[in-house]
């Protein structure tokens, strides 16, 4: 007995002692102090150049401030609301515009960035020169871009050249940009070419997270290029399809620069845009009141086609 029990001892007293448990990192008020500074110039900057401003703008909407006036501004309640609506027909024909432009860019430049990124995906030689061809305009500043394309636009310009000697001298040319019936599609043209790159950039990505297994699997029961596109790249690419669709549809309805340079508007009103009246109203004309009621607008425009976009577009339990 005295014997097992020294033995019992002395196996006790040579195995180690049981490991301590790990305790949870709890961070130290040095760390938590260098975090907040860290953060508080982000903050600040949101603060100052984001939330402010849209809360001033909201202030704004109500009265009706003029950029430079001896006045105070009064309070208005929804009076520039109600002139939106009912009384400015260039808000109108502003708002339809817009929405056309968005309408045809939206479904034409997600599309053709789709095929441009399922050709460029393709295992062919120089198509990493084609991805950069087809990415430079992205790059490239938008003013300098519709400069450029209001040369071409000319009545004496690149493109009537070309179709003129293409035809055989039948084109006589046409003044793009002066005519209502052809100045938003000029645009749109022009805007469809300039972001396409940037759109097929990011199907790319999104199709080289499809794994090349799927596809055998697919050959292997015999389905068709077609049927696997149709059945197992498209649904794959929906988180992209979301991501893309609400993106080309808050740029299509911020357009902005290229109207203010090409067209300014014109003519006859035929390219004026939302985001164009707020800057006339708010900074040309001083009407800082209803600039900012117009942008109320806007704002409310897109979060309402956003939030139908994104609950059209998800899934489904």
């Amino acid at each position: 007995m005295a014997l097992a029990s020294a033995e019992r001892a002395a196996a006790s007293a040579a195995a180690p002692p049981p490991a301590p448990k790990p305790k949870r990192r709890s961070h130290s008020r040095t760390e938590q102090r260098a975090g907040a500074a860290f953060a508080i110039p982000g903050v600040a900057l949101l603060l100052l150049f984001v939330i402010g401003p849209a809360l001033v703008s909201l202030v704004l909407a109500f009265t009706n401030a003029r950029l430079i006036s001896p006045t105070p501004p009064e309070f208005v309640g929804l009076e520039n609301f109600q002139r939106a609506f009912t009384e400015d027909a260039t808000f109108h024909r502003s708002m339809l515009n817009t929405f056309l432009f968005a309408g045809i860019v939206v479904p034409l430049q997600g599309g053709l960035g789709l095929v441009l990124a399922l050709l460029v995906n393709q295992k062919l030689a120089g198509r990493n020169f084609f991805r950069t061809i087809f990415f430079l305009p992205v790059i490239t500043s938008m003013v300098v871009v519709s400069l450029l394309w209001r040369f071409l636009y000319q009545e004496d310009g690149l493109i009537n050249s070309a179709l003129s000697m293409v035809t055989g001298g039948a084109w006589a040319g046409q003044a793009w940009l002066a005519d209502p019936s052809t100045a938003m599609g000029a645009i749109v043209v022009m805007s469809v070419w300039q972001g396409v790159g940037l759109h097929m950039i990011i199907w790319l990505a999104g199709l080289q997270t499809i794994p090349e297994e799927v596809y055998e699997a697919g050959a292997l029961d015999g389905t068709t290029p077609w049927q696997r596109f149709r059945h197992l790249t498209l649904p794959l690419l929906k988180p992209t399809f979301v991501f893309v669709l609400i993106t080309i549809t808050i740029a299509a309805m911020s357009l902005f620069v290229q109207v203010n340079i090409m067209t300014n508007g014109g003519p006859v009103g035929s390219t004026s845009t939302i985001v164009l009246q707020i800057v006339q109203k708010g900074f040309q004309q001083q009407q800082m009141g209803y600039g900012a009621a117009l942008s109320l607008i806007f704002f409310c425009i897109v979060l309402a086609l956003a939030l139908l976009q994104r609950r059209l577009t998800r899934d489904k339990d």
